[in-house]
């Protein structure tokens, strides 16, 4: 190994001293020196001779230290964590990642962990840095796990999630007749939003999907459309992604539901699912139902298997969170049993989903608390609030011209899908309390 590294390390000093440019590197804590040769102009006559010698050389190092290192994946994804707990602190996964723990576990399950952990050890600035694998990992894994999700969650003890759906149990905290009426609060119809994650408890998380298996779970969720397509309550059409099936559109068509927000964007494009696995065999097993009204849809083989959603332009919340509720049992009765967990309620892929797998949430014109063009100090008074600020768009895009933004409770675990509604309808009142005292948008 010595001789190889040796042998380069000549090689380099001689195209250098030839006006050729070349990059080493090392692998981090192995010791060994891993050539990486990124560019050799042709200097000399002699210039592509040596060039290839030095790249042949390369090659048998990595070979050879791959070789040295029986399981080169998880030797390399260890560094990575080692890397972004020294470089990104608020990377969650590195950050609490317990090597003791990692270390006393069988070798099988250490390959296992570490692939819930490759996006974090891969993309250093991740926020939460991890994905599950399977269904069970949250159980299976959980005396490292449930620190991390505590961390996010901010939740100080021990977690035993609750599921309630019924409104008429926060009769004390709803607003007389118990309706969230937007117009109580001074807002005429406007477009909400109320979507859960689900994934089905028969197949592996999206990041370990094979391609067969992404397949065969939008062959089976298509019975179930089929079902909601013959029923007047639903109608509709499912649009698949998976080239040459009869449900399959064009490219054309897939942007124009993507512009409509009916659609989700290439996965593919994403690093951190890529590295979680989840965007793999894009665009296979992907594709959208959407109910006649387009008020009911249900996205297939994203983040998770399922995200099932109702939207609405209106003024009472109850009619979206109702729905939504009678549509998530409606999908669990033709498809099949959804994942969950005794401790973690309804099993996401990312852990910041865990508990309901909900998103609650509404457009709102703050053009005062946007008046630099940023949802910045919007953000910073939504904070305190328990409030989350995205784009019109979703997440990672643009506020709208007028100052509209996202606005949608950030609690998903330790929280019923009943008190995050309301959470909503009390948010936006406080917000729009501080919109009035913010300075007028010029």
């Amino acid at each position: 190994m010595a001789t190889f590294s040796r042998m380069a390390s000549y090689g380099m000093r001689a195209l250098r001293s030839r006006g050729a440019v070349v990059g080493a590197g090392s692998v981090l804590g192995g010791g060994a020196a891993l050539m990486a040769v990124q560019s050799v102009p042709q200097a000399q006559a002699d210039g592509p001779s040596l060039y290839q010698k030095v790249s042949e050389m390369a090659d048998r190092l990595e070979k050879l230290e791959k070789a040295l290192i029986g399981d080169y994946r998880s030797f390399q994804l260890l560094e990575g964590i080692k890397t972004a707990r020294l470089t990104h602190p608020d990377n969650l996964m590195a950050k609490h990642f317990d090597f003791d723990y990692y270390n006393s576990l069988p070798k099988d399950l250490q390959k296992r962990l570490l692939e819930c952990c490759a996006s974090g050890a891969e993309n250093h600035d991740s926020g939460m840095g991890m994905y599950a694998m399977n269904p069970e990992d949250y159980d299976l894994f959980k005396p490292y796990m449930d620190v991390v999700i505590r961390a996010y969650h901010k939740i100080p003890g021990e977690v035993n999630h609750k599921t309630n759906w019924d409104l008429s149990t926060k009769a004390s905290k709803l607003p007389a007749g118990g309706k969230l009426d937007l117009t109580k609060l001074g807002l005429g119809k406007t477009s909400m939003r109320v979507r859960v994650g689900r994934n089905l408890a028969d197949f592996p998380l999206p990041g370990a999907m094979s391609k067969e298996d992404r397949l065969k779970m939008e062959q089976e969720m298509l019975k179930a459309f089929k079902t909601l397509m013959k029923d007047p309550a639903y109608g509709g059409r499912y649009y698949s992604l998976t080239p040459g099936l009869p449900e399959s559109i064009s490219d054309k068509e897939y942007k124009q539901l993507v512009k409509e927000h009916l659609m989700f964007k290439d996965m593919a494009a994403d690093p951190y699912l890529a590295s979680a696995g989840i965007a793999s065999d894009w665009p296979y097993g992907r594709g959208c139902y959407v109910s006649a009204d387009r008020g009911f849809i249900v996205w297939v083989g994203e983040e998770d298997h399922l995200r099932i959603m109702c939207m609405k332009k209106g003024t009472v919340i109850n009619d979206v969170f109702d729905r939504l509720k009678g549509a998530c049992d409606v999908v669990e009765k033709h498809a099949s049993k959804f994942a969950h967990s005794k401790d973690y309620g309804f099993v996401t892929s990312c852990p910041t989903n865990l508990g309901t797998g909900m998103r609650a949430s509404l457009h709102l014109q703050l053009p005062n608390l946007t008046a630099d063009g940023t949802e910045a100090k919007c953000k910073k008074v939504c904070k305190p609030l328990g409030l989350s600020v995205r784009g019109v768009g979703g997440e990672h895009t643009p506020i709208g011209e007028d100052g509209t933004v996202d606005i949608s409770p950030s609690a998903r675990l330790m929280i019923e899908e009943a008190d995050i509604v309301v959470a909503l309808y009390q948010g936006i009142k406080d917000l729009l309390a501080e919109e009035k005292k913010a300075p007028p948008r010029k």
